[in-house]
C-alpha cells in the first residue's frame, strides 16, 4: 500500500508539472479583477478626495492595487502547488486560523464599530478571511478521511460540526454574524457534496435559523438591520438611509446607466459606496445592461470553477475546489441581495470588486488553488489510499 501511495504521489507530481492551468478560468478571474478595480476607482474617487482634503483621488485604488499585486503573486504561486500539499497543511493552518481569530479579541483594532482587524506593520489584516479558507480546507480533508461514512451522524454531522464550531465560536465572540452566516452556508454545501444525509442538513438549517433569531434578539444592531430591511422608509434619516440611497442609485441607472464615472450617489450620499454597496454604483453608472453583464461574468466564472471541481483527479481536490468556488458564489449572491434589499444587510462584500485588501488577496490566492487543481482535470479519477 505504501508503494502504491508513493506511485500515486509521483504520478501527481509528474502530471502537475506537465499540465497547464485552465485558461478560460484564468481569463475569467483576471477579467473580474480588471473590471473590479475599474469600478472601485470610479466608486471611490469622490470619497478619496474628501478623505485627503481633495488632494488624492486614488487613495483606495492604490491600496487595493497593492493587495491585487500580492494576490496575483499568491495566485501564481498557489497554481503551482499540488493539492496534496494543502491536504497535509490542513490541520496546522486550521490551528493557526483559530489562534488569529482569538488574538483579535486581545489585540484587535476596532473599525466602524467592529473589532475584527489586526494591525501588522501598519497593514490591517482580517483573520476571518483566512478562517474561511481554512474551514473549506479542513472540510475537504475530512471528506476524504470519512469517505462513505459521511452519511453517518457520527461523521457527517458531529465530525464536520465540531470542526466548524472551532472557527464559529471565536467569530461569535467577535460578534461577526456575517462571517458566521457565510461559513455556515458554505459548510452546508460542502457537507452535501461530502455525502451527509439531507435530513441532517435540514435539521442543521433549522437550528441555524433558531440561532440567528436568538442572536438578533440579543444584538441590537442586528435587530436594527432587520427593521431597516423590512421598513427602510420608516427611518429614512438613520437606519433606513443606506438602503434607500442604494435603491435610488439602482433606480436612477435605468437600462444603460448614467455612464462610467458619472454616478451621483457616490458623492457621499451612499455610505460605503466603494465597499459593500459598490454594486449600486455599478447599476447607476452602467445601468441594467452593465449590471447583468457583470452578473453573467460571475456566473460563468463560478460554473467554470465547478466544472474544474467535477473533473479533478481525486475526492479531496473535488471538494476543495467546489468549496472555494462556493465561497465566491455565496458571497456574490448575498451581496447582490443586500444591495437590492432582497436580504437584510449582512456586511458581506462583493468579491473582486469591493474595497478590502485582505479579502482580495485571499480570493486571488484561492483561485490559484482552483487553477492548480485544474492541472489535473484530464487525469482519470483513482481510488485513493487514506494517508
Amino acid at each position: 500500500m505504501a508503494s502504491k501511495a508513493s506511485s500515486h504521489a509521483n504520478e501527481d507530481r509528474r502530471g502537475h508539472r506537465g499540465a497547464t492551468v485552465d485558461i478560460p478560468f484564468l481569463v475569467l478571474v483576471l477579467l473580474l479583477l480588471a473590471v473590479g478595480l475599474t469600478m472601485l476607482y470610479s466608486a471611490s474617487y469622490a470619497q478619496s478626495e474628501y478623505d485627503t482634503g481633495y488632494e488624492i483621488s486614488t487613495r483606495y485604488l492604490q491600496k487595493q492595487a497593492v493587495c491585487a499585486a500580492i494576490g496575483l503573486a499568491a495566485m501564481w504561486a498557489f497554481s503551482r502547488i499540488p493539492a496534496q500539499v494543502w491536504y497535509h497543511a490542513a490541520w496546522p493552518l486550521y490551528g493557526v486560523s483559530i489562534l488569529l481569530l482569538l488574538s483579535v479579541l486581545l489585540i484587535g483594532e476596532e473599525v466602524n464599530g467592529a473589532k475584527r482587524w489586526i494591525n501588522i506593520a501598519g497593514i490591517q489584516f482580517q483573520p476571518s478571511e483566512v478562517a474561511k479558507f481554512t474551514m473549506i480546507l479542513i472540510f475537504a480533508r475530512l471528506t476524504r478521511r470519512f469517505g462513505p461514512d459521511a452519511r453517518k451522524f457520527r461523521y457527517g454531522v458531529l465530525g464536520f460540526g465540531l470542526a466548524l464550531m472551532g472557527i464559529l465560536l471565536p467569530l461569535a465572540l467577535e460578534k461577526h454574524l456575517s462571517a458566521i452566516m457565510l461559513m455556515g452556508m458554505v459548510a452546508v454545501v460542502m457537507m452535501f457534496v461530502a455525502g451527509t444525509h439531507p435530513k441532517w442538513l435540514l435539521a442543521g438549517a433549522g437550528a441555524a435559523v433558531v440561532f440567528v433569531v436568538i442572536y438578533v434578539s440579543f444584538m441590537g444592531y442586528a435587530g436594527d438591520r432587520i427593521t431597516a430591511w423590512l421598513h427602510p422608509d420608516a427611518d429614512p434619516g438613520d437606519t433606513g438611509y443606506q438602503i434607500l440611497q442604494s435603491l435610488y442609485a439602482i433606480g436612477s441607472g435605468g437600462v444603460f446607466g448614467l455612464g462610467l464615472g458619472k454616478s451621483k450617489q457616490k458623492y457621499l450620499y451612499l455610505p460605503f459606496q466603494y465597499n459593500d454597496y459598490i454594486f449600486a454604483i455599478i447599476c447607476e453608472e452602467l445601468g441594467l445592461f452593465g449590471a447583468v453583464l457583470i452578473m453573467v461574468l460571475f456566473s460563468v466564472t463560478i460554473l467554470r470553477g465547478y466544472w474544474i471541481a467535477l473533473r479533478s483527479s481525486d475526492r479531496f481536490s473535488t471538494v476543495l475546489a467546489a468549496g472555494l468556488v462556493t465561497l465566491i458564489a455565496v458571497q456574490t449572491v448575498l451581496n447582490l441581495g443586500v444591495v437590492t434589499n432582497l436580504l437584510p444587510s449582512t456586511g458581506i462584500a462583493l468579491p473582486f470588486f469591493s474595497y478590502g485588501g485582505t479579502a482580495l488577496a485571499v480570493n486571488l490566492g484561492e483561485m490559484g488553488i482552483v487553477l492548480s487543481i485544474s492541472r489535473q482535470r484530464d487525469e482519470i479519477k483513482k481510488q485513493e489510499d487514506i494517508l
